[in-house]
């Protein structure tokens, strides 16, 4: 199981009061107050069960991806002796399984064999399995998707600057196997070991990382070492090394016998693509499938992998040696770090004076009277965290790489190490540091929502396990204005939410009431903290209410949100463009219109550079269900009734099917930049990350192409007229959607990595650039804020295994509280201990509201363009100074001002700052991009639906 909050409040109530009182009442079994209901009747041992697991569901009643993922289930229950762990293996292990073992007890009639399909042999392929991994490097990959060659390269170890080996004979004299890690220094090993212990001094085994090599007792063995490298220093093990530096002779303990004519060892260690992925996880040139969707990603970069970039110190000059690279030459300075990567657990690498540094701290430790020659080094500011091996994906590109958390920030990302036997550590590994393992996993950065209904504290954890580690927006609870508006209107409502997201586990930034004539209103609310100011319909978003609102932005540094008129009461969409002006920045929520705004052409906006469009995630994508639930969406969040025929009229006009399609096409282009939910009010926080994804797996399989790729017979002017268009030709030649990829070895995918950074920069950092908070979260970069979520790849989108924040573990796939191991059933995101740490979170409130200044003098200054926040080069939090409106409030949470929300503008949207001529029809309600009918078919089927989530 992989469950989540809303999962649990579905099962935990419903079902189980019904279906417990049945199987009890069938099966006669006295049963006690909590129990596991297989091995509660006592007639199996452990062993039995292990062996029936795996005989109770075949193939034909799963789904194929639920094969690919249900490897192993472990259950604890209680036995005539106790309690014990019960692991099935493979636990779908056969073709028809055991349908009557299956419906034991529930007293239920088993179905007939022809209600299951038989099994299709071509689905359990492994190229079939949801996040399978390629193996093999990739040549040629283009900007946006590209058709791919396929071919086999072994990974070498311990190649850079070519370092000295040597092989040598080993024998175990003791009475116990002896089995001794890679990084371990070989000098240092069990004194029954006997070899030539002074040839090893600075030498360890060739091997893989986390690898290890045994001698039985008895055994004589020829093994092959390697030399450390970085500063080439040993600490820890035995203290023979040391014992030799001062003595200049083997402890006399220790085995050691003069070897005059060490054999040579091979000059590399090589090793299989896949068993180094089995090991690591992919690195530059594989390829990874993203869940069950069609969306492939290429490594671009692996810092373990530097043959493709040039040294600074690159004897030939950078640029010459970029253009020597274009005709497959090396630069003489790169290499290769393959060899030494961290990996923790028995025997593996980060351990004392292997991966992790003997000398090293957490604080700066400056010592007058060390002696920088002879005494040990000394490393400051060893990481308090380090995630190893991760594939990052982020708009910054697609990386493997180590990343190194200190203080609740990234501090680097590179490679982690210990500098003593490592070359070029980016992040030193110390006695003070934790480890989290990434390997085949992908990190990304913590997702922004920045369109909340502030309903339910029950949307924070909700909105944690799906991937999301800030909220924006506004409400008081369930009030009749609340379930309609982002608003919270007036200094006491910011005050009290503010205090009450104090509590919960996440980012937050509130946003007042924007709809007021008269400025006072609004900028008693910028001083109380408010991030923003909401123009909504609802209140009046009228000419005057979006000019006066936007003057006091302008003058605040705070961003204004837009709901517009849908009845067009005081304008058309034009008018309010108008209103906004040319140059003053807004962030127009739900742009196709579904959620409200000038119908039916609200989606032009789109066109503008000072209008920052977003998405709701209620119309992506496109399906054949998506109009039916939408009238009645409308009339729930607005308050209407449909005994008004002009209510009804009102929610009508706002769902049309044809701009709901064409959303589908402005999302991939890069028209909409943002997506958010709208959440309780038309809207789904917990599904802001998956529907991002759906939408690229449903435009990834319709294979459309990008506008500038589009340029094909068909038009005058050489383009498609329609989406439907292009398809249509595909057919007719032929081709099929997913079939059309020439020039493929090996069943090889086409890789989407443009598409994937475009859709994910839409949930990261364009919301966070949009509301002026991209220079703390937002992306995976050094000295951002450590808000960070893990996946497995082949859950990605869905559910994920980790949530940090501000460095710390806040939300975590975990198993029974009581179990022998972190794995036992039923596995659910839980809360952790960073969840009950406000400092892992911060509150982001107006610069005004953290300042002292006179009103009647002048507003606290809002920055230029030439003064738009970056990342800090030392990260700092900020501190509040007492007598501000924030200080008052007397908040656990790190305080930070949001910066730059003036100046953003729509060609910082990272892949998403396409602006396109728009028309829409009035009367037919069809979209035209740069004269390109947007009708993208709805969808009858999405990837990472029924196959995750069983309600």
């Amino acid at each position: 199981m992989h469950l989540i909050p809303r999962e649990l409040e579905r099962l935990a109530i419903l079902y189980p009061l019904g279906n417990l009182a049945q199987r009890r009442l069938s099966r006669g079994v006295r049963l006690n107050h909590a129990e596991a209901v297989l091995i509660r009747d006592g007639h199996y041992a452990v062993a039995d069960l292990m062996s029936i697991g795996r005989t109770i569901l075949g193939r034909r009643h799963v789904l194929p991806s639920t094969w690919f993922t249900a490897r192993q289930i472990q259950i604890e229950g209680t036995f005539p002796t106790g309690t014990y762990l019960v692991t099935v293996v493979e636990p779908i292990a056969t073709e028809a399984g055991n349908i009557e073992l299956a419906l034991y007890g529930a007293n239920l009639t088993p179905p007939p064999d022809n209600l299951f399909p038989e099994v299709n042999f071509e689905d359990y392929a492994p190229n079939k399995a949801p996040g399978y991994i390629w193996c093999e490097v990739i040549d040629n990959p283009g900007p946006y998707k590209t058709d791919i060659l396929l071919n086999d390269k072994e990974i070498v170890n311990n190649e850079q600057r070519k370092r000295k080996r040597l092989r040598l004979k080993v024998v175990n004299h003791g009475t116990r196997p002896i089995q001794v890690g890679s990084h371990f220094h070989f000098i240092e090993t069990n004194r029954e070991l006997e070899f030539d212990r002074i040839k090893a001094n600075g030498f360890r085994l060739d091997t893989p990382s986390g690898s290890s090599i045994r001698f039985e007792p008895g055994q004589c063995r020829q093994v092959d070492l390697v030399k450390i490298a970085g500063k080439g220093l040993i600490a820890g093990g035995n203290g023979v090394a040391e014992y030799f530096k001062v003595h200049q002779r083997i402890h006399p303990e220790f085995r050691h016998k003069v070897q005059d004519n060490p054999d040579n060892a091979r000059s590399e260690r090589r090793m299989k693509r896949n068993e180094y992925v089995k090991l690591f996880g992919p690195t530059k040139g594989d390829v990874v499938r993203l869940g069950s969707t069609d969306l492939y990603v290429m490594v671009e970069k692996d810092y373990r992998d530097l043959t493709d970039h040039c040294a600074e110190d690159c004897p030939n000059g950078q640029e010459e040696c970029q253009r020597s690279r274009r005709g497959n030459r090396k630069c003489p300075k790169s290499r290769t770090y393959y060899g030494d990567e961290c990996n923790f657990g028995g025997g593996k690498s980060v351990r004392d004076g292997m991966a992790q540094t003997s000398y090293g701290s957490s604080k700066e430790h400056h010592d007058p009277n060390r002696n920088e020659t002879s005494d040990p080094p000394h490393y400051d500011k060893c990481v308090d965290t380090v995630i190893t091996n991760a594939l990052i994906i982020d708009y910054t590109g697609i990386i493997k790489a180590d990343i190194g958390i200190k203080g609740g920030y990234i501090t680097a990302i590179g490679r982690a190490g210990n500098p003593d036997i490592m070359d070029d550590v980016d992040i030193i590994i110390g006695a003070n540091t934790d480890v989290i393992g990434a390997e085949n996993k992908i990190v990304t950065a913590g997702g922004l929502d920045t369109h909340v209904h502030t309903l339910d504290p029950a949307q924070v954890p909700e909105a944690l396990c799906n991937g999301l580690t800030t909220l924006v927006g506004g409400g008081t609870g369930p009030s009749t204005a609340s379930n309609a508006t982002t608003v919270a209107p007036g200094p006491e409502h910011i005050k009290r939410m503010l205090q009450a997201f104090d509590h919960l586990p996440i980012n937050v930034g509130i946003t007042g009431k924007g709809n007021n004539s008269d400025p006072e209103g609004l900028i008693e609310q910028v001083e109380a903290g408010a991030i923003g100011l909401k123009l909504h319909e609802d209140w009046g978003a009228t000419h005057k209410a979006i000019d006066t609102c936007l003057k006091v932005c302008e003058d605040y540094d705070v961003q204004s949100t837009l709901h517009t008129d849908t009845m067009n009461e005081g304008g058309y969409v034009d008018d309010t463009i108008n209103s906004i002006g040319p140059e003053r920045t807004i962030h127009s929520y739900h742009t196709e219109g579904a959620g409200g705004g000038h119908a039916p052409d609200i989606i032009a906006v789109v066109k503008t550079q000072n209008i920052l469009p977003a998405s709701t995630n209620p119309t992506r994508p496109y399906t054949f269900n998506t109009v039916d639930e939408h009238v009645d969406m409308v009339m729930v969040a607005h308050h209407l009734s449909k005994d008004i025929p002009a209510d009804v009229a009102f929610a009508e006009s706002r769902i049309r099917a044809e701009t709901i399609a064409a959303e589908d096409y402005l999302l991939d282009n890069g028209s909409i930049s943002i997506m958010s939910s709208d959440t309780q009010a038309m809207g789904r926080v917990g599904e802001v990350v998956l529907r991002t994804w759906t939408s690229a797996h449903k435009m990834a399989v319709l294979d459309i192409p990008p506008p500038e790729a589009a340029k094909r017979k068909g038009s005058k002017d050489g383009s498609y007229n329609s989406i439907n268009q292009f398809r249509d030709d595909l057919a007719n030649k032929g081709c099929h959607d997913q079939e059309h990829q020439k020039g493929l070895a090996n069943d090889a995918p086409t890789i989407n990595n443009f598409r994937v950074k475009r859709y994910i920069s839409k949930y990261t950092i364009n919301p966070a650039i949009a509301h002026g908070m991209s220079h703390l979260i937002g992306s995976v970069e050094k000295n951002k804020f450590a808000d960070l979520v893990i996946w497995q790849p082949s859950n990605f989108g869905t559910k994920p295994d980790i949530v940090l924040k501000g460095g710390m573990i806040a939300v975590a796939l975990g198993g029974d509280p009581n179990g022998s191991i972190p794995t036992i059933q039923p596995r659910i995101m839980r809360p952790r201990f960073g969840a009950l740490v406000p400092e892992t979170s911060i509150t982001f409130v107006s610069q005004a509201s953290v300042s002292v200044y006179n009103r009647d003098e002048a507003p606290p200054h809002a920055p230029t363009l030439e003064e738009l926040p970056t990342v800090p080069d030392e990260p700092k939090p900020f501190v509040v100074k007492s007598n501000t409106s924030i200080d008052t409030y007397k908040l656990k949470k790190r305080v930070e001002p949001v910066k730059g929300c003036r100046v953003a503008k729509k060609k910082d949207m990272e892949f998403n700052d396409t602006t396109p001529r728009m028309d829409v029809d009035a009367e037919t309600f069809i979209v035209k991009a740069d004269n390109y009918v947007c009708d993208v078919p709805p969808a009858t089927s999405v990837a990472l639906a029924q196959d995750y989530f069983i309600c």
